[in-house]
């Protein structure tokens, strides 16, 4: 068994581990000819700029962790109850074979390269041209009344005010079925017992899942409530890369795309970067610690 868990040290160590040396960068002044522990010491130079340098990086990133923070928290609200929804409904089919059906339908999105799922995002949000169409939801919304032409036209994708929408429901749609599966274990796993005591007291399918399942699996939701807590800033880059462009900055810049841009641009700034990543994560970590005192206290149930 210790030999098992070699393959996963030795992933840890390179991919996790390893890499925290380049955090010097943040203290550093960047120099790509230099190495990191030669490279002379800037203290919090780069911290500094981007929290109060009153210049457009500034500006940037102060919108970038708003952004952050706002679809994180869209996630949480509307993204971590489906799975759980999604859960009850599978424990309730009596058909194993129709359950496994519905339960493969929902999971397929999840192994879908971010690329694919994106790019069927976009054809289905795409604006109206000469020889294409326009996307599917564009029409519907449009024939409905809920969008005018002219946004159905220029594309859903392009317009600030509906970039988090189309984020967080294309999110719910690619990893609903697949969380679900955690939350489904733990009610598999609830003794039939309980549910033969709960029919003697005269409680019906809703008052069943009130009062026997839910608290059953309660532990298992404070324990993934917290992990999600702890990756509420930790946005999956790629996904907002591949959808966003320049006029839905506003709205869907984040940390992460931010410092991408500022690292990799026509004048690289690794060091800013860095620390935009940085502060990111030491965010997440205090997230963390908080969520895990709070559930300790309220209901006993922590990861530590």
């Amino acid at each position: 068994l210790y030999i098992m868990l070699v393959p996963m040290l030795l992933v840890f160590l390179f991919w996790r581990y390893f890499p925290m040396y380049e955090l010097l960068g943040c203290f550093k002044v960047s120099d790509d000819v230099v190495p990191v522990s030669q490279q002379l010491f800037s203290g919090f130079s780069y911290f500094k700029r981007l929290l109060a340098g009153g210049d457009q990086l500034s500006t940037d990133f102060w919108r970038a962790l708003r952004n952050t923070f706002i679809l994180s928290f869209y996630g949480l609200c509307f993204g971590f109850p489906i799975p759980i929804i999604l859960a009850l409904f599978f424990n309730e089919i009596r058909s194993n074979a129709a359950r496994s059906v519905y339960q493969v339908l929902t999971y397929l999105p999840k192994f879908m390269s971010t690329v694919v799922m994106t790019s069927l995002v976009t054809m289905l949000v795409k604006q109206g041209s000469l020889t294409t169409g326009m996307g599917i939801i564009n029409q519907g919304l449009s024939s409905l009344g809920l969008i005018s032409n002219e946004v159905a036209n220029a594309g859903l994708l392009n317009n600030p005010s509906f970039f988090r929408s189309i984020y967080q429901i294309s999110g719910i749609w690619e990893s609903a079925g697949y969380d679900s599966i955690v939350f489904f274990a733990a009610i598999i796993a609830i003794s039939p017992t309980s549910y033969e005591a709960a029919q003697i007291d005269g409680a019906d399918k809703m008052a069943q899942m009130r009062y026997v399942v839910l608290p059953s699996i309660l532990s298992t939701i404070v324990i993934m409530l917290i992990t999600r807590i702890g990756s509420l800033l930790n946005i999956g880059y790629e996904k907002v890369l591949l959808l966003y462009n320049t006029n839905t900055y506003v709205t869907a810049d984040v940390v992460s795309t931010l410092a991408n841009r500022v690292g990799m641009g026509n004048n690289p700034l690794p060091g800013v970067a860095a620390a935009a990543e940085m502060m990111n994560n030491v965010i997440g970590m205090l997230l963390v610690i908080g969520a895990n005192t709070i559930a300790r206290k309220a209901s006993n149930t922590s990861l530590y």
